[in-house]
């Protein structure tokens, strides 16, 4: 497939030169914080390589992109769909940005926008999903400044920081993507 290209950012394919660049993050606690409990525990070399691995030879039902630099295509995070339910035309978003020092810079809204236009307007799903922790405040506003809604939570769910909280449960709707103005 070829790469997405947005204004900043490209959505391109995973290189195992990435591998680097995700060891960066998967161990900081800045980051994993904000992500599912698959990054409880520190992550290996070996397991953060078999997981590339894993997406460079196809062995997954997950599929995604590296977010990268539009100009140097170097990796800033990355951004995947899993739980694809091609009958019911749905699908589940992950997204992280690894550099802690790119956060809050519009990279991850426009990664997210070019993966919404390829999710409902290339794969015709009618439906892009996601979960994210009540106290990721900053994920919620970028999740909601792109078109995603509240639908639900799961009360006291996740546990972190000594303290249970709830998991809250986003979605946006094709034609809620097709009806904004900034397509």
């Amino acid at each position: 497939m070829p790469h997405i290209i947005g204004s900043r950012i490209i959505l391109r394919e995973y290189r195992k030169k990435d591998l680097e660049s995700m060891r960066l993050w998967v161990n900081n606690p800045e980051i994993t914080n904000n992500l599912s409990d698959v990054f409880l525990y520190p992550h290996s070399q070996n397991a953060t390589e078999s997981y590339l691995n894993s997406l460079l030879e196809g062995k997954t039902e997950q599929k995604g992109f590296v977010i990268a630099d539009k100009e140097t295509e170097e990796y800033i995070g990355q951004i995947d769909l899993f739980h694809m339910d091609w009958k019911n035309r749905s699908t589940e978003m992950g997204i992280v940005i690894g550099n802690p020092k790119l956060h809050n810079k519009g990279y991850g809204s426009e990664a997210i926008q070019l993966i919404q236009k390829f999710v409902f307007l290339q794969l015709n799903l009618n439906r892009l999903q996601l979960e994210v922790h009540d106290y990721n405040d900053k994920a919620k506003k970028c999740y909601l400044k792109c078109g995603f809604k509240e639908e639900g939570r799961l009360r006291q769910k996740h546990f972190s920081n000594g303290q249970y909280t709830d998991v809250v449960y986003m979605g946006i709707l094709r034609e809620e993507f097709v009806n904004k103005k900034e397509i």
